[in-house]
């Protein structure tokens, strides 16, 4: 995924039961110019705000939040975000901590490595405890993977680590993979069945809009057809300058893109 882009998640939702809604969900974290956490919540128009990027971890690296000019997380200066974030949630908007992106430092070497970046994640951004939480006492919903390079073992391990922390409060589990399936780096760990949404990027990619909305239905058919979520969504650009291609204008997804995908079986 492009670092520093306003990105935008939209806007069809297919449930399990083959029901419809729309949903939409949005990357914050990386460009400044998007406001802050708690106006991109007051807008109303967003399920899901996914905070981006937790880019280091793995490799027993010290784990690393990059949030562009918003806050510096080394000199404690994202606690205030707390605040944000509880007003995000007041608002019923899911607010999850994103792993991984486009230029992190990344991989998990083993088993145990997975276990113990789990465990990193649930003390500092989830349920747990711990005297380093970047965010001060906010609990954010869960944890969305965004894992774009390294080394695509363990996943699966991590992700149910995170689930079994779902006993006393929900662990949301969300995944971004490149529309391509299989995704190359986080096949085996969607595979487990417990992501709770997907969104596929449908940009930057063979598979994103080049003029042929039928191209983009086979993919996401692919998608639905072969993995278990709770729900899957579009995963597009909230404008052009955003990536380098695969923007899909307001009238051609209304009219040619969406219509295509309701009458995906």
């Amino acid at each position: 995924m492009p670092k520093r882009i306003f990105l935008l998640f939209l806007i069809l939702s297919i449930v399990t039961n083959q029901s419809y809604s729309g949903s939409i969900s949005i990357y914050w974290g990386q460009n400044v110019k998007e406001g802050t956490l708690a106006d991109t919540c007051t807008t109303g128009k967003f399920d899901y705000v996914i905070i981006a990027f937790l880019c280091v971890f793995g490799n027993n690296k010290t784990p690393a939040l990059d949030l562009d000019d918003h806050c510096d997380p080394s000199t404690n200066g994202c606690v205030g975000l707390a605040d944000d974030i509880r007003s995000c949630q007041s608002k019923k908007v899911k607010v999850l901590l994103s792993i991984g992106g486009g230029d992190g430092s990344y991989y998990l070497t083993s088993s145990d490595d997975a276990k113990k970046v789990a465990d990193y994640l649930w003390n500092n951004y989830l349920g747990g405890k711990s005297d380093s939480r970047p965010f001060g006492d906010a609990v954010l919903d869960g944890i969305d993977f965004d894992i774009e390079g390294g080394s695509p073992q363990h996943y699966d391990e991590l992700a149910r680590r995170l689930k079994n922390y779902s006993s006393a409060k929900k662990v949301y589990l969300t995944a971004a993979p490149q529309c391509l399936f299989p995704d190359a780096y986080m096949n085996q760990a969607l595979l487990t069945g417990i992501f709770d949404y997907i969104w596929m990027q449908f940009y930057n990619n063979y598979c994103e809009y080049e003029g042929n909305a039928s191209q983009v239905k086979a993919t996401w058919g692919r998608w639905t057809n072969n993995v278990t979520a709770t729900k899957f969504l579009l995963g597009l650009l909230a404008s052009p300058e955003a990536a380098r291609s695969g923007f899909i204008p307001k009238d051609v997804l209304i009219l040619q893109v969406l219509p295509l995908i309701k009458k995906t079986p």
